[in-house]
């Protein structure tokens, strides 16, 4: 069975766009398990009417105090009956076949040792592709080596519950946000690989309010899981030195305003000093870059 995965915060003037799109699925054995992150817009109202209406499959609604969709998953992987946990965010919802794509793909994965789950790809609803398709049925690589093979952008996790269990997203007092790249990358790094395929299993709004359009922001707010991932990440992509202060020069970037040099390079474990450097290198290439434009 399949755990349809929904982590809702204020989200109940749209997420019955998720709830009709389960209703037409073609194939109906899953559950649709909700944990409300703290809402403010009462969506239980809905929900109670949702769970006495005969939709072919089982809902599940759960409230918390707010603390961010990590932790929200972490709660819903503990609870979850399937073997699939498909994660499907409240403002996004699956085409008519989504589920029967899902059970193919997995079905087609015949010794899954090794394997955290499989990807599908995502469109908007006009029909928009986000992220690349590639030549063939599937791919099979961990997140960390798509790229090499063509495989970039957006796209539709399926995890295995069993693998999610072994791999909670850490929970950082004070802090409600981190990247889910934090856990992917480390299942990765232990092996794990993602069938990706072609299939077209999401379609996704991508609101301005959402946490994709939020991301710079998120990591502002949020600088201990946005440091923990850019050391977590150097580490495991081999980068040299260079490569390691380019990425924290970024880093730096976004935290500048609110913790400053010395403290954003205490977080990274990095060097102060040579953060400065590579900060003053680029301000200067900058200078030039523009001078020179201006005198074109």
């Amino acid at each position: 069975m399949v755990t349809i995965f929904t982590p809702l915060y204020n989200r109940a003037d749209i997420v019955e766009n998720l709830y009709n799109s389960l209703k037409r699925q073609t194939v109906k054995d899953f559950e649709w398990l909700v944990i409300d992150d703290g809402s403010t817009d009462n969506p239980k109202e809905k929900f109670d009417v949702w769970i006495k209406e005969n939709n072919g499959f089982d809902i599940r609604f759960y409230r918390v105090e707010n603390g961010g969709k990590h932790r929200a998953i972490n709660k819903g992987v503990k609870l979850a009956k399937g073997e699939l946990f498909f994660i499907s965010d409240s403002d996004d919802y699956l085409p008519d076949n989504a589920i029967e794509l899902v059970e193919k793909i997995d079905s087609g994965i015949e010794d899954k040792t090794g394997f955290a789950g499989f990807s599908g790809i995502i469109k908007s609803p006009s029909g928009e592709l986000f992220g690349t398709t590639f030549d063939g049925d599937y791919i099979d690589a961990t997140s960390l080596d798509r790229g090499e093979y063509g495989v970039s952008g957006d796209k539709s996790e399926v995890m295995y519950t069993k693998v999610m269990k072994k791999y909670p997203f850490p929970e950082i007092e004070n802090e409600n946000f981190i990247t889910e790249d934090i856990v992917w990358s480390r299942m990765a790094a232990d092996g794990y690989k993602i069938r990706w395929t072609n299939e077209f299993i999401y379609v996704a709004e991508y609101l301005e309010d959402g946490l994709t359009m939020q991301g710079r922001e998120k990591f502002r707010k949020n600088p201990i899981g946005y440091t923990m991932y850019a050391k977590q990440i150097t580490k495991l992509r081999n980068m040299s030195e260079k490569e390691t202060y380019n990425y924290y020069y970024y880093c730096y970037l976004d935290l500048k305003d609110t913790l400053g040099l010395v403290k954003t390079a205490r977080l990274l474990e990095a060097s102060a000093l040579k953060l400065w450097l590579k900060a003053a290198n680029m301000k200067t290439r900058q200078l030039l870059h523009n001078l020179l434009k201006k005198n074109r």
